[in-house]
């Protein structure tokens, strides 16, 4: 809990244990943490440098107030975040005069290897500080569905997450899955019958683009910096985005009023996205028999006889 400013989780505990008594000595702090004493001791040292607590000449100590000894401590966290923040403005600018005189080889970064694709994905997502925008299509090489850790942490950040991925991949194994749980986290995500190439921005700073290669070669993308080439990219990401079909949570929902339930929504969602009956089978695990039943299911209660007159009820009524 206190690792943010600078404490070790033995430096905590000790705090702790002080902070829930009016004073203790290292006796008595050992007995209760069940640690050894030169960890104990140390911890104390640590402590009182922070002002965090106070000993007296009779080996005594008690915590400082959290409420002022802390609070003093995250003002100053705050303020060097604040600073960082100032350097980071400052450097962000140096650096975008330098690329302006950049080499085209500079500006074009080739990187090869999983495990390079993999560092440089994590990277340009943490490069940005409004918005990340992908094309997700298949194969999945370097990174599959649910290897992305940094997405989440940077929504959380308050970074917008913009996401198209196209029909094949959607149907990919486990894709559904992760689509949604992004969703519930507050990515936007958007469908597509195809896509011409893997793409993510980072704001209008980088874009990493995976190459397509051929099987068994090694796999290879490029990691574009502010140019010509990277306003093409931004401008193809958002075409592409208003001409695709929107998902929501509300398509895999809980039912409204009864009417139907969490996997016909589910099914009707996955559905108007364009995947087929069997693609669509296969992601929640039923047969296709079963399937078709359900959609016939669905076509009696909104007393309909074709597949485009459902789509059309389903968006009337809030199903999807």
């Amino acid at each position: 809990m206190l690792a943010a400013l600078g404490l070790s989780p033995d430096h905590e505990s000790v705090y702790s244990v002080l902070a829930g008594r009016a004073q203790a000595d290292l006796a008595e702090l050992t007995v209760a943490l069940q640690l050894p004493v030169d960890v104990i001791d140390d911890a104390l040292c640590r402590l009182t440098a922070c002002g965090l607590v106070k000993s007296t000449p009779g080996g005594v100590f008690a915590a400082a107030p959290p409420a002022v000894a802390l609070g003093a401590m995250i003002s100053e966290r705050r303020a060097e975040l604040r600073n960082a923040e100032l350097a980071l403005v400052t450097l962000a600018e140096e650096h975008r005069k330098a690329m302006a005189g950049r080499t085209i080889s500079e500006l074009i970064e080739v990187v090869t290897g999983v495990e390079a694709i993999r560092h440089r994905f994590a990277q340009v997502q943490h490069a940005a500080r409004r918005q990340v925008r992908t094309f997700v299509t298949t194969p999945f090489v370097a990174v599959p569905p649910g290897a992305n850790p940094v997405e989440s942490q940077m929504v959380a950040q308050g970074v917008r997450y913009r996401v198209v991925i196209d029909q094949p991949a959607l149907s990919s194994p486990g894709v559904v899955a992760e689509t949604m749980e992004s969703l519930r986290q507050g990515v936007e995500i958007r469908v597509t019958e195809s896509l011409p190439i893997k793409l993510m921005l980072a704001d209008d700073e980088l874009a990493l683009v995976p190459l397509t290669v051929a099987a068994g070669e090694e796999p290879g993308a490029v990691l574009l910096h502010r140019s010509g080439l990277l306003t093409a990219m931004d401008a193809l990401f958002e075409t592409v985005w208003r001409h695709a079909h929107p998902l929501d949570l509300a398509g895999f929902g809980e039912p409204a009023a009864d009417v139907i339930t969490a996997l016909d929504r589910t099914i009707l969602a996955l559905l108007l996205a364009g995947l087929t009956d069997q693609a669509v089978a296969t992601q929640l695990d039923l047969s296709l028999r079963t399937l078709q039943r359900r959609l016939r299911h669905l076509m009696d209660l909104a007393g309909v006889q074709t597949r485009m007159q459902l789509g059309w009820h389903a968006a009337r009524h809030d199903w999807t």
